[in-house]
């Protein structure tokens, strides 16, 4: 069975396609994520959303905010969970600080794409972005369909 081209990386845990088309990506990172025990475990039973993430950065660091790590009704009772909180992301310095100054300019924000596994670490892929226009959205949509119909001519022309 062949892979499938959308999903990037094999080990996904989950996907911001709502930022794929609201924004033209312009440069990605990869970025490790400070995580709390039953965040990993959450993570590791499908428990994460990203679709209404966003990336703060302030003080010269990162933080993923707005992503949600459900808890398991097995969390510890001693732990208090907050599924909303925000993480710290592991960047280089000049990584942090080419973000930093792109994002200063108009019209450009920094989004989450994706969060998948690397070896046991989980890993949240960032990139620069500059938003979209409803005109730019249109176009992409013509474009896809296009691309669709055309992959469908092909296969009945053979």
């Amino acid at each position: 069975m062949a892979k499938s081209a959308k999903n990037k990386h094999p080990n996904s845990i989950a996907q911001n396609r709502k930022a794929r088309h609201d924004y033209f990506l312009e440069e990605k990172l990869e970025a490790g994520l400070v995580l709390m025990g039953w965040e990993v475990k959450s993570i590791r039973a499908g428990k994460a959303q990203i679709a209404e993430g966003f990336v703060t950065l302030h003080k010269g660091e990162a933080y993923l905010a707005g992503c949600t790590i459900t808890p398991l009704l097995s969390a510890s009772t001693h732990v208090v969970a907050e599924p909303q909180r925000q993480r710290k992301l592991l960047l280089n310095s000049k990584e942090i600080a080419r973000l930093f100054s792109a994002s200063q300019q108009k019209g450009y924000t920094v989004v989450p794409l994706s969060l998948y596994w690397k070896s046991n670490k989980v890993k949240c892929e960032v990139a620069l972005a500059k938003g979209k226009k409803l005109y730019d959205k249109r176009e992409a949509l013509k474009e896809k369909d296009w691309q669709r119909d055309q992959r469908r001519l092909f296969k009945t022309s053979r």
